[in-house]
């Protein structure tokens, strides 16, 4: 009776780490001592759901997002589309990227992606370019944070913000 009664705790023991591990699998966060399970598939499989767009970018109903985006980077000499606001990056790559663009003391233009799935979406087919921070200098698309550092290590980002007004590299 003994081994019959321990088989029997053994199985229910198992059978309750079973149950466990498949609840925790389909867990999406542990908060307030409740699991919250998640039935939603987000629509942008590369953007994680703290940083999903909340709410529209205003515009006027007669210009599309690709020419908001063509008229942000011809008007503004250095245009950054970021994940938040160069006062407040949402994000180390963004971050970077603006802790770099201002040690040349240039001013800073900035659209924050996060306000908008379909800005983000129209600047990524705008640029061909599928990451945040998107950096364009005097209407050139630059590229992210790596290469924007990487200029201003080999000395090529001084040189490519010379014309624009402000500009004096920090020492």
């Amino acid at each position: 009776m003994a081994a019959s009664l321990s088989t029997r705790l053994m199985k229910g023991i198992a059978n309750l780490q079973a149950v466990r591990s498949s609840r925790l699998a389909s867990a999406s966060v542990y908060q307030n001592g409740l699991m919250r399970y998640s039935s939603t598939v987000p629509s942008d499989s590369d953007t994680h759901d703290d940083f999903k767009p909340t709410h529209k970018v205003p515009s006027d109903s007669t210009d599309s997002l690709k020419d908001i985006v063509e008229n942000d980077v011809k008007e503004h000499p250095v245009m950054i589309y970021m994940k938040g606001v160069p006062e407040a990056p949402q994000c180390g790559f963004s971050s970077l990227a603006v802790r770099v663009l201002q040690q040349y003391n240039v001013p800073i233009s900035s659209r924050n992606i996060l306000e908008d799935q379909d800005l983000k979406n129209a600047v990524k087919s705008f640029s061909h370019w599928p990451t945040f921070p998107q950096i364009f200098i005097k209407g050139e698309f630059i590229g992210g944070s790596d290469i924007i550092l990487n200029m201003h290590k080999e000395g090529e980002l001084e040189e490519k913000l010379k014309d624009v007004s402000g500009t004096q590299k920090a020492q």
